[in-house]
Order: structure tokens, then C-alpha cells, then sequence
């Protein structure tokens, strides 16, 4: 695998058209403000600030913080060459899908119509959580959106018998042998955030939680098969895809990000590239 430090639009042309089998994107949502993230040690002792495991007593230390800036005049402009770069570089039977929220999706689901073709669209995911503050003047927003649009709507790698199975609400009414094999999901994914004080949380904001993206790499691409993420953040989508035996390049343009991902996925002795010195294909 490899990490390229590079704004994906001078990275990606580098690569052949039809050279990657998955493409999976979480850009800024547009939430018109800074997006930050703290990282805190925190050190078990009397009078501390916060309260933890069993009672016992914590004090909190920040010790970094992560961010960037999440606004933009004209979305979309924004977006769109990274998305044709998108199409360009996905293979015959390659999937693309773009993770939004509320606030731009019902504009890029147009947008993806015109570059894709309203036929290549599969699915509308929704990624529901239940984490966080609740709003007084309007129904909390608890979800993302993960549009789904295939290179070939005809032919797909969909790997159906790779999907994880989840238990059943009522299992009394549909049997032992169904209630102990689960069901699959719908296009509804409960799954919680990134926990705070978990293992998995590498202090960048926005990390989106492995479960997700293991869904979609096990079940969307083949062993062998190649993943491209040119927003990848804190390298969610290259963990998914090395464990799970594909090949991954990540882009990201922010050098904290790049160090995230280089300290994550150093068990796989990734290729870091500095300023988009992306190998070209042929």
C-alpha cells in the first residue's frame, strides 16, 4: 500500500484509467466551520476532573489538537473534478461511494447522477448513530448518507456470503437455525461512532469506525482487488482493506493526516510518498 501526501486532483491523474476496483471518499461535509479534534492523556489520581471505570478518579491533559477548515463558497465545484477522476478510475466492475451528510447530499446524489449516469446508481446507505448532544428546535441529526453507484450497473462485485450477519429483533418468530445465522442488513447501518476513549480512536476528526468501512471493502471488492481513498483522513479505509487482503492508496492533503496514517498502518510498511510523488501507471 501506499500514503500519498498530495491534493488528490494533482495525485490522481498519475494513476490509469480503470485501475482501481473500489473507490471510497469521505470529503469535508461543508458544515461550514472548523472541524477539531483534541487529544487528551488522561492519568488515573485523586481529584481529578473526571470520573471513570468503578468510580475512580481521572485528570485530563491535552496534548495535541487536529483540524481543518470545513466550509466552501460553491461546494460542488469543489467536488466534481475529484469526482470524474473518481469514474475515470474505476474499473469495469468497480464501485464508487461517496460518505456525506444531510447538508450537501441531496446536491451531490444530482451531481453523481450526471457524471455516472442515473442508471449506475445502486444504493442510498444511511449510516445511523445514536451519540451525542440533542437539538431543543429541531429532530437531531443522527445519520450520514453513503451513495453507492456502480462503473456497471449489469455487473458488480456485490460478494453476498461475505456480508456480516445481525440478529434478528424478534428471533422467537423465525426459528433456531435463522435466529442463530442472523439476517443481513437493509441499506440502514446502525453502528456507534468511533468511541471517544476506545482503542480504534486516533484523535482526527471526523474518524468514521472500521465496522463501516469493512462492510463495504468485504463485500465490494475481491482479495487482490485495489482500494483508492484520495480524502483518507485518518486511514480507516486503508486498515479495512489491507486486513481484509487488498491493496490501498491513500491521499490526503493534510500532512497531520498523513502522520496518522503512517503511525496506524505501520504493521503494513506502507510506501509514503510526500507531495503527490505518485508512481505513474501505464
Amino acid at each position: 500500500m501506499n500514503i500519498n501526501l498530495g491534493d488528490c486532483l494533482a495525485v490522481t491523474p498519475k494513476f490509469a484509467s480503470g485501475s482501481f476496483d473500489l473507490i471510497y471518499i469521505d470529503p469535508p461535509f461543508n458544515t461550514g466551520r472548523t472541524q477539531s479534534r483534541k487529544r487528551l492523556k488522561t492519568t488515573r489520581a485523586d481529584g481529578g476532573d473526571r470520573t471513570g471505570f468503578q468510580g475512580h478518579r481521572y485528570r485530563t491533559e491535552v496534548v495535541g489538537e487536529m483540524a481543518y477548515e470545513d466550509a466552501f463558497d460553491d461546494y460542488l465545484a469543489v467536488l466534481e473534478p475529484g469526482l470524474r477522476e473518481a469514474r475515470r478510475l474505476l474499473s469495469g466492475r468497480g464501485s464508487f461511494f461517496l460518505h456525506i451528510d444531510y447538508r450537501e447530499a441531496h446536491y451531490c446524489k444530482v451531481l453523481l447522477d450526471r457524471i455516472f449516469g442515473r442508471a449506475s446508481f445502486i444504493n442510498e446507505i444511511i449510516w445511523a448513530y445514536d451519540y451525542g448532544a440533542r437539538s431543543k428546535s429541531r429532530w437531531s441529526a443522527k445519520h450520514d448518507t453513503i451513495f453507492w453507484y456502480a462503473a456497471d450497473p449489469d455487473n458488480y462485485t456485490y460478494r453476498y456470503d461475505d456480508i456480516d450477519r445481525i440478529p434478528y429483533m424478534a428471533p422467537g418468530l423465525v426459528g433456531p437455525e435463522k435466529a442463530r445465522r442472523g439476517k443481513t442488513p437493509t441499506d440502514v447501518w446502525w453502528q456507534t461512532i468511533v468511541s471517544p476513549n476506545g482503542k480504534e480512536k486516533t484523535g482526527y476528526p471526523t474518524q468514521k469506525p472500521i465496522a463501516i468501512l469493512n462492510r463495504i471493502v468485504k463485500v465490494h471488492s475481491n482479495p487482490g482487488d485495489r482500494v483508492l481513498d484520495f480524502f483518507a483522513g485518518s486511514g480507516t479505509t486503508g486498515e479495512a482493506a489491507i486486513r481484509n487482503g487488498r491493496n490501498a492508496v491513500l491521499i490526503d492533503n493534510n500532512p497531520e493526516a498523513v502522520q496518522v496514517m503512517a503511525k496506524r498502518l505501520a504493521f503494513a510498511k506502507p510506501d509514503i510518498r510526500m507531495g503527490g510523488a505518485a508512481k505513474s501507471e501505464t
